[in-house]
């Protein structure tokens, strides 16, 4: 069962309110096969679903499948645990009841519109809406969020939740994107309004004049490569079928497409060369790839644990084993990994936009400076 109308959903409220003609196009569109990325996360949040509603522990699940995806130690220690993590800090004292994966809808106020939420919860004079984001692609925030008030709106009318929001003065949204959090208080005002604010863009999407508007809400939506927007032929409809999409314009489309993508890759390398030289261009910046540990010194590593009182063949495979492996190793004989074993190294930098939660390569200097002198 789909977890959301093809009317309007928490994910697609940006888009239909800013360009309500959306609906139609879309509609029209063929089914969008699911990316490997959106597997993943379905993975990770019926794995965190199963440990919030039904108590067991995140070690418990792992193995569990979903498509081609299977969950890892790595997406427990990158993704689940830095996740619960943050989740504790909106609850620290226990006290908050809630819900997750829970379907809402609008009744008749928007016959036909629900979509699933996350955790609906309720804290003394709060409700709480907390939306799971374990892409690391596109940084998500909290403040005025559609997604989150799309649900808080959903919840309001829905009988098994709307106690949530009875006698609250507070309404709060909260994106977890291991493993950062983003928090947003508003008021069930401000929720009622972004209600009024959907209704009417979903009225307007019935009628052929609806409004078509390029922008950021762009970005997922299904129907880019026929809209007469982007592709400026605004004044003739395109009738977005298998049947009917012309082969020759979408060949003319994929030319200039070929030579775009060309001049892309250009711009980007040139950028980072530019970054590397220390010449500055506003709104980017260069960040460190993600690191991944390694021994200091495989040697310095035996010798170590052999004075821990290890049998060292309990850490030697085909090869020493990583020091991910090394670690549940020691778990089991209740000893922690000594930090002076390893250091993380990055492969490189990659050009970010300067809204990236992460350092520019330039602020982390001392930090690989320290690491290598662990080489040393």
């Amino acid at each position: 069962m789909a977890n959301h109308s093809s009317i309007v959903g928490g994910s697609t409220a940006s888009r239909v309110i800013n360009c309500p003609a959306s609906v139609a196009l879309v509609a029209k569109m063929p089914p969008q096969k699911s990316s490997k990325y959106a597997d993943e996360g379905t993975l990770l949040h019926n794995i965190i679903a199963e440990v919030l509603d039904k108590g067991v522990t995140p070690e418990s699940l792992l193995g569990t499948k979903y498509k081609a995806h299977t969950f890892t130690q790595a997406l427990l220690d990158e993704k689940i645990k830095p996740a619960l993590e943050r989740f504790a800090e909106v609850d620290p004292n226990g006290e908050m009841e809630f819900m997750v994966e829970t379907e809402v809808h609008f009744d008749k106020f928007l016959d036909g519109v629900f979509g699933s939420g996350d955790v609906l919860g309720k804290l003394p004079n709060r409700a709480v809406v907390l939306d799971w984001k374990f892409g690391a692609g596109v940084i998500v925030e909290a403040e005025e969020n559609m997604q989150g008030m799309f649900y808080a709106a959903a919840a309001m009318r829905t009988p098994e939740t709307k106690w949530i929001f009875e006698g609250v003065a507070e309404v709060e949204i909260i994106i977890i994107q291991p493993p950062m959090m983003k928090r947003w208080v508003t008021t069930p005002a401000r929720i009622k309004e972004f209600e009024i604010e959907l209704a009417s863009a979903v009225k307007e999407s019935a009628h052929a004049s609806a409004t078509l508007k390029v922008g950021s809400h762009c970005k997922w939506c299904t129907a880019k490569p026929t809209c007469p927007k982007i592709t400026g032929e605004v004044d003739r409809a395109l009738m977005v079928q298998w049947k009917n999409i012309d082969p020759v314009m979408v060949g003319n489309y994929l030319r200039n497409a070929d030579i775009l993508e060309g001049w892309i890759a250009d711009l980007r390398s040139l950028a980072h060369q530019m970054l590397e030289e220390d010449i500055a261009i506003k709104g980017y910046k260069l960040v460190a790839k993600r690191a991944t540990r390694q021994w200091v010194s495989e040697d310095k590593m035996l010798l170590k644990m052999a004075e821990l009182g290890l049998d060292l063949t309990e850490l030697i495979e085909e090869s020493i084993i990583s020091p991910a492996k090394a670690e549940k190793v020691l778990k089991k004989h209740k000893l922690e990994l000594p930090e002076e074993l390893v250091v993380a190294v990055s492969s490189g930098s990659t050009l970010v936009e300067d809204s990236d939660p992460r350092p520019a390569v330039l602020q982390i200097g001392k930090q690989i400076t320290a690491a290598l002198s662990k080489l040393t």
